[in-house]
């Protein structure tokens, strides 16, 4: 054999096996690229997308938390405020409370004091008489002079 005609034979096979992976085998290669390269710029912008919404969450739970710190704050303001009220209520009911006490406890001294008066002056009185008794010796009827005893009783 010839081997510039094995040449010429290898260099036609090539090229018509290189013409025929070129005309059936190349385009469908290509698009299964393309489209592959297609789906990983989607998948890229995807995810480019999902870092900026991550990043818009993040600062959206930032402000709700900030929103919520204040509104937690006006909360426990509030119930500071709230127990002052009541502490000042509770003050205020017991000076009440200890004023009437001390308003009912000075009435009932006033009138223990005042009974006691009574007291003394019928002692007084009884005395006077058993005194006038003694210097008179004899005795006073209390029934007969009862106005006598009033007015000194009034009198002491």
């Amino acid at each position: 054999m010839l081997p510039n005609l094995t040449l010429v034979i290898q260099g036609l096979a090539f090229f018509a096996v290189a013409w025929l992976v070129m005309k059936f085998l190349w385009p469908p290669i290509m698009a299964a690229i393309e489209d592959r390269q297609h789906k990983i710029a989607e998948g890229l912008a995807a995810a480019d997308n999902a870092q900026k919404n991550l990043a818009d969450a993040q600062d959206k739970v930032n402000e709700e938390l900030k929103a919520a710190r204040v509104k937690a704050n006006e909360i426990i303001d509030q119930a500071h405020q709230r127990a002052n009220q009541i502490v000042d209520a509770a003050k205020a009911e017991a000076i009440e409370e200890g004023n009437r006490q001390k308003a009912l406890i000075e009435a009932d001294i006033a009138a223990s004091a005042n009974r006691a008066r009574e007291d003394l002056r019928k002692q007084v009185s009884s005395l006077a008489v058993t005194g006038a008794e003694k210097l008179l010796r004899r005795e006073i009827d209390p029934a007969a002079h009862k106005a006598l005893l009033d007015e000194l009783a009034a009198e002491i």
